[in-house]
């Protein structure tokens, strides 16, 4: 799992062959914070899959770009291209259920 800024996302998501889910967090929200290590978790266990994580307070461009209101919020690219959106804290069974049904 890796962090990135704004003048990453071409290289890191957009660029990338397979399944990224991108993260859009911030060190305040309670929510991310417990979402962390359940995303580090899903990370270690399916190498099909690049887990990478967006502060918003760091880099405000893509968060606008596609319209994060409210964090965390996950967005799921298959082959560079978004998938799906999923808002709010979710428990582990349910994330791998959401990344699985994009496979």
């Amino acid at each position: 799992m890796k962090s990135i800024k704004d003048n990453e996302f071409q290289k890191e998501v957009l660029s990338k062959k397979g399944l990224v889910l991108v993260d859009f967090w911030a060190e305040w929200c309670g929510p991310c914070r417990q979402l962390g290590p359940i995303l580090e978790e899903i990370a270690k266990e399916n190498s099909d899959i690049e887990v990478i994580k967006m502060n918003v307070d760091e880099t405000p461009g893509k968060a606008a770009e596609f319209g994060i209101r409210s964090i965390p919020t996950m967005l799921l690219f298959k082959n560079g291209e978004l998938v799906d959106t999923k808002i709010g804290f979710s428990s582990k069974d349910s994330i791998t259920s959401w990344i699985t049904s994009k496979k």
